[in-house]
């Protein structure tokens, strides 16, 4: 959607900055400048100089304030593709400090309604009326799946994204032209994903109930704990795995490709793989003389507090702390959970943050002694349905994703300026 452009030609010069003039006044270099412009939303004229350009000031002026709400999600886009551009509309997902909203509701609110995985699926997904999950759960897995599921030393994630090509080979639905049938096709893999990361086969039933049978059969509490991670864990606006599912959705690839480099992506320690290293801070804290023992022990040594702390949450990251009261409540006189309090306490006095998701999905798993790989389950569990609701939303608006790189490498050799003849002769010698 692009930004208003002036009335006429004849608009008064003081309407517009210049580029250096435009980059200043939103903090962001001129190739940054540059690429808001190429996206729409700042208009731009030939200035009175050759070659020269100049800038909107009211579109400069829009996207101050649309940055200018405090350290929101919005304004965490920084100035480089660390934590900035690309920057893609959407509507699947916003972030706020207070939380995170999915197409204008507040997730907390979800949990607290009692809704599961599929039903935030239908809403990420925009499904109106049509329920996509009204067809049967998918058939049973094919032989070369079976044969997957059989290698239990194959990590959960591995073997799903083993899987995916093997089921897109016979998805009838997965590129229809048909948003509907996209949907319900979207549908099965959500539920197939599930089962795979469980090691069953797949049904009807909701994910957070054949998640909690396969590790803790008929605990009810524990069902509700994961029914509520799922929801925390299934959106989380354009994180590195959800750009990654966009791109390759943007190609016109099935949904089963957007999945797997949603996965894929999620596997990197820098992402998904953190729960790994929050869960073995708990576990390891089990052998420690006290938590703050544990924790002054890996500061003599050098070593971070892994999972404390949020770009986009400098007050704390509001996800764990409703995911971590929901472990209270279920469990409030285990072991396992006054152990892990008493660890993230001494953790959040010693680096003045507070735990992130990742941290909560582990002491979740570590509590009810689940085992090192099911925080990361969960995560790609949940995740899985935004991952879908992000490529059915760039299906369905086309275009490929391409962002530009700014080259900073060596200049062609033709354009190279020549040695001096004293640097020549140094070089002969």
């Amino acid at each position: 959607m692009g930004m208003s452009t002036p009335a006429d030609d004849g608009a008064l010069s003081s309407e517009y900055l210049s580029a250096r003039e435009a980059a200043a006044r939103l903090g962001v270099s001129v190739a940054t400048l540059y690429a808001y412009v190429s996206r729409g939303h700042v208009h731009s004229r030939a200035g009175e100089e050759p070659r020269s350009r100049l800038y909107l000031a009211q579109d400069i002026e829009r996207l101050i304030e649309r940055r200018g709400a405090g350290r929101s999600a919005a304004q965490g886009a920084a100035h480089s593709l660390a934590w900035g551009l690309p920057v893609l509309e959407t509507r699947i997902c916003l972030i706020r400090p207070e939380g995170h909203y999915y197409r204008g509701r507040a997730v907390a609110e979800l949990v607290a309604s009692g809704q599961s995985l599929e039903d935030v699926a239908r809403l990420l997904w925009d499904c109106g009326e049509h329920d996509p999950f009204a067809l049967p759960a998918p058939e049973a897995w094919p032989q070369a799946v079976r044969a997957l599921l059989a290698q239990r030393e194959l990590p959960a994630l591995d073997r799903t994204a083993a899987a995916l090509p093997l089921l897109a080979f016979s998805s009838l639905r997965d590129l229809s032209t048909d948003p509907a049938r996209r949907r319900e096709s979207a549908a099965a893999l959500l539920r197939q994903t599930t089962a795979l990361l469980a090691g069953c086969a797949p049904e009807a039933r909701p994910a957070h109930q054949v998640l909690a049978d396969s590790w803790r059969p008929g605990d009810a509490s524990l069902a509700e704990l994961l029914r509520c991670a799922l929801l925390l864990c299934a959106d989380h606006e354009l994180n590195a795995s959800a750009f990654a599912s966009r791109v390759v959705a943007s190609t016109g690839a099935s949904l089963h490709a957007a999945v797997a480099a949603g996965l894929a992506a999620l596997s990197g320690p820098e992402h998904g793989g953190a729960t790994a290293r929050a869960y073995a801070f708990l576990h390891e804290a089990r052998s420690a003389a006290s938590a703050q023992r544990h924790v002054l022990t890996r500061l003599q040594r050098g070593e971070s507090l892994p999972a404390f702390g949020h770009p986009l949450y400098p007050q704390g990251d509001p996800r764990a702390a409703l995911l971590l009261r929901k472990l209270g409540e279920a469990r409030p006189r285990a072991a396992g959970y006054a152990r892990v309090m008493a660890l993230i306490e001494a953790a959040q006095q010693a680096s003045g943050k507070a735990p992130s998701t990742d941290l909560a999905l582990a002491a979740l798993a570590e509590v009810y002694e689940l085992g090192p790989q099911a925080a990361l389950i969960l995560f790609a569990a949940g995740r899985v349905a935004g991952w879908l609701a992000h490529a059915l939303e760039q299906q369905a608006a086309g275009g490929l994703i391409r962002p530009r790189a700014s080259y900073v490498g060596l200049p062609p050799e033709e354009t190279r300026p020549e040695p001096s003849a004293k640097r020549r002769n140094a070089r002969k010698l």
